[in-house]
């Protein structure tokens, strides 16, 4: 099942509260991961590997580093879903 950028962001903004302890609606398109959000590195691979089983994708490694923000994160899974 494909899920829209909106679909992206809300599941994206739920494993990330409950990673972070920060508010679901902190978690918008242009909030940095480690400015905003206070991600670290271990958090972050914990987030994305939840993502990966959410929305049914495979984000190597070597690609979370280019994910900044949760914009980049949602575009990447969509594109990834294709």
């Amino acid at each position: 099942m494909a899920y829209t950028e909106e679909e992206v962001l809300a599941g994206l903004a739920e494993i990330v509260a409950e990673e972070s302890g920060q508010p679901a609606s902190a978690v918008v398109p242009s909030a940095s991961f480690t400015d905003d959000l206070d991600i670290d590195s271990l958090s972050m691979m914990t987030i994305i590997t939840h993502a990966e089983d959410k929305f049914d994708v495979r984000i190597p490694d070597e690609d979370v580093k280019n994910l900044s923000t949760v914009g980049d994160a949602v575009a990447y899974i969509a594109k990834a879903q294709a």
